[in-house]
């Protein structure tokens, strides 16, 4: 970033971590020992479908990447009111360490193949025995995560997901800005 840049106050986004996702299975125990939030063993990637033969290659590629082996987790594509993609997978509630790396083998491979711009977001999928839902939320364009508590009727919980910011910012880089804690409503993997 240059002189100028600073001058007409622009800013050089943060480059997306990838990484970064392989901190959820702490902030899971994390959350779990601090409140009543389990893992439900589903996540989802959200991402902005480009056309073209190049990206369906892609995506058919990241399904059978996923979709081999004994314990493979279930893999699932829809399509939101808004036209994005979701890339959903499942596994068994307590393998939060096989669900985030398969969430993470989707990321890189949309990434390493030039579709890192279409990322949106990820999402970890949590819920109370009460049946409350939480998703932890990865921003790509940002870099950070934050919890979306949904409740029914477009509403959200705020005071869970404030609560849930406190209790994992030790653990994940929680996105500072509440203005960029962006409703999630409907997202697969999460209702």
């Amino acid at each position: 970033m240059g002189f100028l840049d600073t001058l007409l106050g622009r800013t050089k986004p943060v480059p997306p971590n990838l990484d970064a996702l392989f901190a959820l299975p702490s902030a899971a125990i994390t959350l779990q020992a601090a409140t009543d939030y389990v893992p439900t063993g589903t996540g989802s990637v959200c991402f902005r479908p480009a056309e073209g033969r190049a990206f369906a290659d892609i995506e058919r590629d990241v399904r059978s990447l996923l979709g081999m082996g004994e314990d493979a987790p279930k893999v699932e594509v829809s399509a939101d009111s808004y036209g994005y993609t979701w890339l959903v997978c499942t596994r068994p509630p307590g393998d939060v360490e096989g669900l985030v790396t398969d969430l993470h083998a989707v990321n890189s491979t949309l990434e390493a193949n030039g579709f890192g711009p279409q990322l949106l977001c990820t999402i970890l999928g949590f819920r109370t025995p009460a049946g409350k839902r939480l998703g932890l939320v990865y921003l790509y364009k940002r870099g950070t995560f934050y919890p979306f508590a949904p409740l029914s009727g477009e509403r959200r919980d705020n005071a869970a997901e404030l609560s849930v910011r406190g209790v994992l910012e030790n653990d994940l880089k929680i996105e500072p800005d509440l203005g960029r804690w962006f409703p999630v409503w409907g997202a697969p993997g999460l209702s």
